[in-house]
């Protein structure tokens, strides 16, 4: 078994506020993302893309994700689909598709549910990071009995900016009055490893999710973790 690894050697703070990705982060998700890319692409009679290849555009949101995936199918640029008129009519095809496919076969990480109730009664405040679009983060966590698990959820049509910006950390720490030193972002790509820099706090990241095809461990973050145990184990907090 993979033993989880501390990149830093410095004491573990008594987290005040820890932030979460969402996509292959608390939930995985790729199985119904790609399942609406396809419903779409069939839409339009054009030919599927595989779940590999969703997982590695999911990051930025899902309408740069279609936009990977029109690009690809139809073997042009993501420029030409993106100044094309042909992706405002696919956008509502994807809407349509994309919730109805929501929630249908996204499923927790082990240790998600335990973890974040362990924090709640710690006193941590917790909040949700993504770039995915609020109408869909919405269902994905009511889909998971999850929505009232956090202080916060800010999705990427939430601010006018979205990951890496940290606008969303910086805002949440202000308003929670909580210093950056004492605040953690537990994630599993380059994307939430840059965000928690930009913000000026730690971060945890995960192997199992969706880092573009790349290892996490290039994404130097202070700490790679196996699962959510480590939440509850040794991560600077006494009961």
């Amino acid at each position: 078994m993979t033993q989880t690894t501390p990149l830093s050697t410095e004491p573990t703070p008594n987290w005040r506020a820890i932030f979460f990705d969402l996509d292959g982060t608390l939930v995985e998700t790729a199985g119904e993302i790609a399942d609406a890319v396809n419903d779409t692409l069939a839409a339009w009679h054009l030919p599927a893309v595989s779940q590999d290849q969703v997982e590695d555009w999911i990051g930025h949101g899902t309408k740069t994700l279609l936009i990977q995936a029109l690009a690809y199918v139809k073997g042009v640029s993501v420029g030409e689909i993106e100044e094309s008129a042909f992706l405002s009519d696919v956008l509502p095809t994807f809407d349509h598709h994309y919730k109805a496919r929501c929630g249908t076969r996204s499923q927790l990480y082990p240790h998600v549910r335990e973890a974040l109730a362990y924090l709640r009664e710690a006193g941590v405040k917790l909040a949700v990071v993504t770039n995915k679009e609020g109408r869909y983060t919405d269902t994905v966590l009511k889909a998971q009995r999850l929505h009232d698990a956090f202080d916060a959820v800010v999705s990427g049509d939430t601010f006018d900016v979205k990951k890496p910006n940290p606008k969303a950390v910086s805002q949440l720490l202000a308003d929670w009055q909580i210093d950056p030193s004492v605040a953690l972002f537990v994630g599993d790509s380059s994307i939430d490893a840059a965000t928690a820099r930009n913000a000026g706090i730690k971060v945890w990241l995960l192997p199992y999710g969706y880092n573009m095809g790349a290892p996490v461990g290039v994404c130097e973050p202070d700490r790679v973790i196996d699962n959510f145990a480590p939440l509850m184990h040794g991560a600077g907090f006494s009961k």
